[in-house]
């Protein structure tokens, strides 16, 4: 492995170079990142999935830059126009940007007016030009170089000027230099087209916006971009050209005394304006998009990975509505489990209206089957919905209460060939009900179905590449669903289809064994199967669960490998596999210490401290520690609150400026990040996440917009 690659990636990640050079060797032997973060704690010293994610990223960009560098300095020596200085300065180059800089003088150029001017002879002109002669006269200079293709004074000199241009332009340490002015002093500027059209107003702050380059947040940048492709808005970066062009001359300009010394001048603003200016504008604005990218996806991830963590509502009996007006609202009830005992579609809503009959069939689905908790889609005709069954569920005979659920991708879903074979006797929007319905149940076992980005819990996810997204969002899944764990029994295609180590392949050949056995009854018997390969099975097993079979170890997160130091442990406490999860287990477990047990086992400490939590609590789920949904028995209205008004609510977005929180009303009130806390932050993120349940303050009522602005902080009285 590549020495200054690893010492590259220890001292940007902070972590030793052991533990990189470990990573990476098991990266490269074929082990999934989740597999490598759960069962080789060992060998990495416990480094988690984000870390060792992070290592594979850098090490791609290290590896790209290494054979960008190579293939530069193939390309400059076919040339024969390698030196050995200039070979040195490349590899020691540490960003791309840095590489192709140093490349642009040899690049094939397509025709320019350099090129032209070369082609006509005037190159040695150029080269006298710059050599800042102080002796003699322009005229005398350039005559030799008047004939054929140059038929004056003018044109040779402007031929000259275009070659200077283009040397100055293809300086690496001049633009290197630029490029960090601009940076630091620049200012994005964007201004309404007059011919624009933004109806909606949608991008009104941008209409006359400065904002210094080297402190724009990113989320202004995608929408500016955005506003921009849209041909609302022109944006440019605005500087001070007449500085930056004195600082090239000081820097090129060696003779001032020179005859030719207005001619290099003329180049410089020529080089400037043409060719520097435009090029490191399109950079940095290139630059400013990938950094506000990275940002939109991360934060979509963060709150994407939040809302997949979502605890399941368990043991309930749910009623999914999906609201309509002229189709009606679509009604499934569902068992405990997700199954459809019925279906169903009411009216209370126009054009037809018909409360009685919605109120009656409601309350029969209720005491038919003994609904515990309605599920409401947030979509169109969500309010009226909600008002019709907060109304209701009073006339009910039992106990009930109501959720408003994101429908976000519900419909996507709904229409895929996989709800089509799923429930292929069902319209599009009864199969949306009994999405929104399972959701409440069990979301990640539903939200897997949906492709992530649909999910709706970010911003302007719709303005990034798309590629990166779905990489930065397939990560996410899988790491929550092999953090979850699966059921081998009982999981769905969508779901086993993020396990760890499992390919298409794997998982259709687990799937028909499932069908022909009925149920798995040991991790064992996975390994017989066609189609899943000994590294697969290695990869996966640990993420795949049996419950109630004939292995208690099966139904934990510990991994085969480790089942003999297990049994060693249960055997030199006096238990067996039968006392797993009991509370006299728990309590002699809780007293042991892991470093102490692990040499006397034979093992590491990692490797014995989970397998100690894992006895304890063989089936633990992370997201039962998760905040638990906020359900709701009544409805609220805009016109119910005022400012000072103390409410709870769930988070339900995060963005770069805040957050937005259901408290009960139709749209979702925005805490602004400068009312998330009183110390500073960078980012929303750092002090809440999607799925949080936070106790809000109400300090602004639009009551023509219909907003809500809320407060996280406590309000003076």
């Amino acid at each position: 492995m590549n020495k200054r690659i690893i010492d590259e990636i220890s001292r940007d990640l902070n972590i030793s170079n052991k533990s990189v050079q470990v990573v990476l060797k098991l990266l490269e032997d074929g082990n999934t990142i989740p597999f490598i973060a759960r069962y080789r704690k060992e060998a990495t010293g416990g480094l988690d999935e984000k870390i060792i994610q992070k290592i594979e990223e850098v090490f791609r960009y290290q590896m790209n830059l290494e054979k960008r560098k190579e293939d530069v300095i193939r390309l400059i020596d076919e040339k024969k126009l390698l030196t050995d200085d200039l070979k040195e300065r490349l590899l020691a180059c540490q960003k791309l940007v840095e590489v192709e800089d140093l490349y642009r003088p040899y690049k094939e150029k397509k025709k320019t007016k350099a090129s032209e001017a070369i082609a006509r002879g005037l190159e040695p002109l150029a080269k006298k030009i710059m050599a800042q002669p102080e002796t003699g006269t322009l005229e005398a200079l350039a005559a030799p170089y008047i004939q054929n293709q140059v038929k004056d004074l003018q044109e040779a000199v402007e031929g000259a000027k275009y070659i200077i241009a283009e040397w100055i332009s293809d300086n690496a340490s001049y633009r290197k230099a630029l490029r960090g002015k601009i940076y630091k002093e620049g200012i994005m500027v964007t201004k309404k087209k007059s011919h624009g059209i933004d109806e909606e107003k949608t991008y009104e702050m941008y209409y006359d916006y400065q904002e210094p380059i080297r402190t724009i947040k990113p989320h202004r940048v995608l929408a500016i971009n955005r506003g921009e492709k849209e041909g609302i808005l022109s944006v440019s970066i605005a500087v001070d050209h007449e500085t930056r062009m004195k600082e090239l001359q000081e820097k090129i300009i060696k003779r001032p005394s020179s005859f030719v010394k207005e001619v290099i001048v003329d180049a410089i603003e020529d080089s400037y304006k043409r060719l520097i200016f435009p090029s490191i504008e399109r950079e940095i604005r290139s630059d400013l998009k990938e950094r506000a990218t990275d940002v939109a996806i991360d934060n979509f991830s963060r709150n994407v990975e939040k809302l997949l963590l979502t605890p399941p509502i368990k043991g309930k009996v749910v009623m999914g509505l999906d609201p309509g007006f002229r189709t009606g609202c679509k009604l499934a009830v569902l068992d405990p489990t997700g199954n459809v005992l019925d279906i169903a579609v009411i009216y209370p809503t126009e054009p037809r209206r018909d409360l009685p009959g919605s109120e009656k069939k409601v309350l029969e689905l209720i005491d038919q089957y003994q609904v515990d908790i309605i599920a409401i889609g947030n979509g169109t005709a969500s309010r009226e919905s909600e008002q019709f069954i907060a109304s209701t569920i009073k006339k009910a005979h039992r106990s009930i209460e109501y959720i408003i659920v994101s429908e976000a991708g519900a419909s996507v879903y709904s229409a895929s060939p996989l709800a089509q074979q799923e429930f292929p006797d069902l319209t599009v929007e009864k199969r949306s009900a009994i999405s929104i319905g399972r959701r409440l149940q069990d979301a990640l076992s539903e939200l897997v179905k949906i492709d992530p980005k649909s999910i709706g819990v970010g911003l302007y996810q719709h303005d990034v590449p798309l590629k990166q997204l779905d990489e930065s969002l397939d990560y996410v899944v899988t790491n929550v669903v092999n953090q979850v764990g699966v059921n081998l029994n009982t999981a769905s295609p969508s779901l086993l289809s993020y396990v760890s180590g499992l390919t298409k392949k794997a998982t259709e050949a687990i799937l028909e064994a499932r069908r022909r056995l009925g149920k798995f009854t040991s991790r064992e018997e996975l390994k017989a199967l066609k189609g899943l390969s000994s590294k697969q099975y290695e990869q996966s097993i640990g993420f795949l669960r049996i419950v109630g079979g004939t292995n208690a170890f099966d139904q934990t997160d510990i991994h085969p490998e480790s089942y003999p130091v297990a049994m060693r442990l249960l055997e030199t406490l006096h238990f067996s596999q039968t006392d797993i999860g009991t509370e006299k287990l728990k309590e002699a477990l809780s007293k042991l210490d892991p470093k102490t047990y692990s040499d006397l086992l034979n093992t590491d400490h990692y490797t014995l401290e989970d397998i100690i939590t894992s006895l304890m609590k063989p089936g633990r789920d992370p997201r039962d520690e998760m905040p638990r949904p906020l359900l709701r028995s009544d409805v609220l209205s805009l016109s119910d609150l005022k400012v000072g008004d103390q409410l709870q609510g769930t988070v339900r977005n995060v963005v770069d400026f805040g957050c937005f929180i259901d408290v009960g009303l139709h749209d979702d009130g925005l805490a602004h990040i400068s009312k998330l806390s009183e110390h500073y932050i960078k980012h929303p993120l750092d002090v809440v996440s999607v799925g949080d349940i936070v106790d809000c303050y109400v300090i602004g009522i639009d009551p023509v917009t219909h907003k809500l602005s809320l407060s996280l902080l406590p309000q003076e009285r």
